[in-house]
């Protein structure tokens, strides 16, 4: 069907046509490779590509601010980036695969208010990048600054009250209520100045007025504080101060003042006519601009007394002797002089200008014949408290006048005695001394008084004195009362002491003089028979007849009374104790002699010593013989006698002795304590039986003590015996009634009873 050129060109063609068939696939290939984009950004969207970002500008570093998103069309794995113009600062950083961006560095509004990013996505083969913009937002992180700081203000002090004296001004960098600014004081109410809030204009208060003499300087502290804003999500409001310093400058509106007011001057009686007697200074009130001051005296000099214009010195001008008044009150005008020569404005001020006296006498002190230095006098003791003594002839004097001869009069010695009358003299005075205490005034205590009478100036620099010795020589009375050593005195004397000993001294002391200070003794009270005193030497001592006996009475007690030759006395009480003495042996008692002792039992022994105290009457027991031996122990203390411990039985006792009666003779004492020891011996009879025998025979031997007892019982026997043949005979006698009622014959039976018959075998 086709032909060659056909063929051929069939040839042709398919040679054209694989090229064409490999260029159309390599296109196809190429044209399947799409780029990958970014998501479209949404309002407020935190993910896209980052366009229309906004960040507030506190927001912390290292958070997760976006995400960058977007795709492949071919749907291979994308990765993202961010570059940065060269020179800018790196504030994000992003995670290539997942997309998330991070702030890395600190945002700061004021500084940098967009930040230029290019932001790119990749999917290995194709990459797209964008430059994008992000706002920085504003946060309250900026404080207000002032401007054009320090602020020094100059205002006259007559600058009137509400007027403005100066603009503060401040800035806040951030935006919105956080850059608005208001202004206000602090010490609002103890300040002389208000601010306009929003201007910042500071004004004098409505009312108020400077005064540079008062204050020169005043220190205004000025706030200013933003309207407040979001901040790491708190409000903040910040604020700032600073100082104004208000200088008042001073204005021509003050009279001058005088200084270091009130003025007094001296002029000695020594003065001489020209001199200067003081210095007045006055200056201008207006202390910034002060005029030169002119001194003159208005009155009061009386032609005595001048003053240096300028100088302010007052001079006198007379000779103190011809001066006329002891004190003149100058009254001196200080006026300002302005720079033109004119006097404005002037004060005034009273100068106290005194004639003084030099003070060149002391005190002194005169007696009847002159001057002296010495008063004596001599009078009894205990005087009346208020008396003047009398016989003290004083006067103190002082020449010099005024204040130089006013001075001081005291006594110095032994306070509270007396006391001087008048304390404070001017020129001259008698001298009255009074008795203050008289209890203080004892002649047993002080045989002379000696004081100083001193006067010494009151006002004057010099304070001279002068001296006088007062000595008071006393005399005694009887004024005191013997007095003994103690108020009691205790004595002991044995009580085999001889009639006349000596028991104990007492001792008063009557410290007056003479006769008033002897001594008389004597004893009174019931206790005080068997004693005597002597009556100057106050030993008491037993009457020569008198026999002591502790045993009878160990107690005696009674006063000694002590008398001077007024009759004064006093009185103290004697206890005197009679002490015991050993003089009487132990005595056993009567029934020493037999004691029955029952076998485990002791008996008991008791001796008495008629002593009165221990250890005389105290009694010590001991066997001193008994055959035989080592059959009895006794007690020293109690005087029990007991058998040995191994003696349980008469049987042993029985194999001890031969003696069947077992009845023992033991020699027993009684020995006492004292010194010398007495003691006593007895012979006991102990008869040892068993508990039965013992107590019948005890019992028979105790009925010889008591002889009563025995004849009780003899009669108790006797009565018992009539009253049982009573009994009897009554029974057999109505016996024998019965039956002779019963049976008549058988009495006769009885009665003609003859004898027995016998058996005949």
């Amino acid at each position: 069907m086709f032909t060659e050129s056909q063929v051929t060109k069939p040839n042709n063609c398919h040679l054209q046509n694989a090229f064409l068939f490999g260029f159309c696939f390599a296109l196809i290939a190429v044209q399947a490779n799409y780029a990958p984009y970014f998501f479209d950004n949404g309002a407020r969207s935190t993910n896209g590509n980052m366009a229309l970002l906004s960040l507030s500008e506190d927001t912390p570093v290292g958070t997760h601010v976006y995400t960058l998103n977007g795709t492949d069309p071919e749907g291979d794995p994308v990765s993202y980036g961010l570059a940065y113009e060269a020179g800018s600062r790196r504030y994000f950083s992003v995670d290539k695969n997942l997309g998330n961006v991070t702030l890395i560095e600190e945002l700061d509004r004021e500084k940098e208010d967009e930040i230029e990013v290019i932001v790119s996505i990749s999917d290995g083969l194709s990459t797209v990048s964008e430059k994008v913009r992000i706002l920085v937002t504003d946060a309250n992180d900026e404080s207000p600054e002032f401007i054009n700081t320090p602020y020094i203000v100059q205002v006259p002090e007559n600058a009137p009250s509400g007027s403005s004296i100066f603009k503060i001004e401040a800035v806040d960098k951030d935006t919105g209520s956080g850059g608005s600014i208001t202004y206000f004081l602090q010490n609002i109410h103890a300040n002389k100045f208000t601010i306009d809030r929003h201007s910042g204009v500071l004004r004098i208060k409505t009312g108020v007025t400077l005064d540079y003499e008062k204050s020169r300087t005043h220190f205004v502290i000025v706030v200013a504080k933003d309207g407040g804003g979001k901040l790491r999500g708190d409000n903040k409001v910040f604020s700032a101060t600073t100082t104004v310093t208000v200088n008042v400058e001073d204005v021509q509106d003050t009279p001058p003042m005088f200084i270091g007011t009130p003025y007094y001057g001296y002029v000695y009686e020594d003065t001489l006519a020209g001199s200067e007697v003081l210095t007045v200074v006055a200056l201008d009130g207006d202390r910034g601009k002060p005029n030169s001051i002119h001194y003159c005296i208005v009155n009061g000099s009386e032609g005595s007394f001048e003053i240096g214009n300028r100088t302010g010195a007052i001079s006198v001008i007379k000779s103190p002797n011809q001066l006329k008044k002891e004190v003149y009150e100058l009254k001196v005008q200080a006026s300002e002089v302005s720079q033109e020569g004119d006097i404005s404005v002037y004060a005034f001020a009273m100068v106290t200008i005194r004639v003084v006296d030099l003070n060149n006498h002391p005190p002194t002190f005169y007696g009847e014949n002159g001057p002296q230095n010495r008063f004596e006098l001599t009078m009894y003791e205990h005087p009346p408290e208020g008396e003047i003594l009398r016989g003290l002839k004083i006067t103190v004097n002082d020449s010099d006048q005024g204040a130089n001869a006013k001075f001081n009069l005291r006594l110095v010695g032994p306070g509270g005695i007396f006391r001087v009358v008048p304390q404070t003299v001017l020129n001259e005075a008698q001298v009255t001394i009074i008795v203050e205490n008289s209890a203080a005034i004892d002649y047993e205590k002080f045989k002379v008084l000696t004081f100083k009478l001193l006067a010494i100036e009151v006002n004057t620099p010099e304070k001279f004195s002068s001296t006088a010795d007062v000595v008071i020589r006393l005399l005694d009375t009887n004024d005191n009362v013997p007095k003994f050593s103690s108020d009691y005195y205790i004595a002991r004397i044995p009580e085999n002491s001889p009639g006349g000993s000596n028991v104990v001294a007492v001792t008063a002391t009557d410290p007056d003089s003479g006769l008033w200070g002897e001594v008389k003794y004597s004893i009174y009270g019931t206790g005080a028979d068997l004693f005597l005193i002597h009556p100057s030497t106050g030993i008491i001592y037993t009457q020569p007849w008198a026999v002591l006996d502790a045993e009878v009475n160990s107690k005696y007690n009674f006063y000694v009374k002590a008398e001077d030759t007024d009759g004064k006395y006093s009185l103290a009480e004697v206890f005197i104790t009679v002490l015991d003495v050993n003089d009487h042996s132990p005595e056993f008692n009567e029934n020493i002699q037999e004691k029955t002792m029952i076998i485990g039992s002791p008996v008991k022994i008791e001796a008495i010593d008629q002593d009165a105290e221990e250890p005389n009457n105290i009694v010590d027991y001991s066997i001193m013989q008994a055959d035989p031996a080592n059959v009895f122990d006794i007690d020293q203390s109690t005087g029990e006698i007991k058998l040995k411990s191994y003696i349980r039985s008469l049987d042993i006792i029985h194999n001890i002795t031969k003696n069947k009666d077992c009845i023992w003779s033991v020699v027993v004492q009684a020995k006492d304590r004292g010194s010398p020891s007495f003691s006593t011996t007895a012979v006991l009879k102990i008869d040892i039986t068993e508990e039965i025998k013992s107590r019948v025979k005890s019992y028979i031997l105790g009925l010889k003590k008591r002889p009563w007892t025995i004849f009780g019982i003899c009669m108790s026997g006797v009565l018992s015996t009539i009253s049982v043949t009573m009994v009897i005979s009554t029974i057999m006698y109505w016996k024998s009634v019965k039956r002779s009622r019963l049976h008549p014959q058988g009495k006769i039976r009885k009665i003609i009873r003859g004898p027995p018959r016998r058996t005949v075998c």
